[in-house]
């Protein structure tokens, strides 16, 4: 089953709303090694971030780009969408990690 991955490239210019194509199990998502190899083969050589869930951090210090956050994950029948208003008030009301 096909899942179409919706993600934006923050350039220095401005954004850059991309997609990528994944092929995944019936019922199932993408995991964090298929997202890996979806940008190497679109020729992104990133790591995840270890702070934010979906965005990934160019690997290289010379790239032209600052991070990759996935957006969207839709394999056709359900559609996974990052909540930011609810990540945004679950994050201040967490509290916050010192010394990091």
């Amino acid at each position: 089953m096909e899942c179409i991955i919706h993600f934006t490239v923050a350039y220095e210019e401005g954004p850059k709303k991309l997609r990528g194509l994944v092929f995944v199990d019936k019922g199932k998502l993408p995991d964090g090694d298929q997202i890996l190899e979806m940008f190497r083969d679109m020729e992104y050589n990133v790591v995840p971030d270890p702070n934010e869930e979906l965005v990934y951090r160019p690997a290289d210090a010379g790239e032209k780009y600052k991070y990759i956050r996935v957006n969207e994950l839709d394999v056709g029948e359900a559609k996974y969408t990052e909540d930011r208003n609810l990540k945004s008030i679950v994050g201040n009301l967490l509290p916050k990690r010192i010394g990091l």
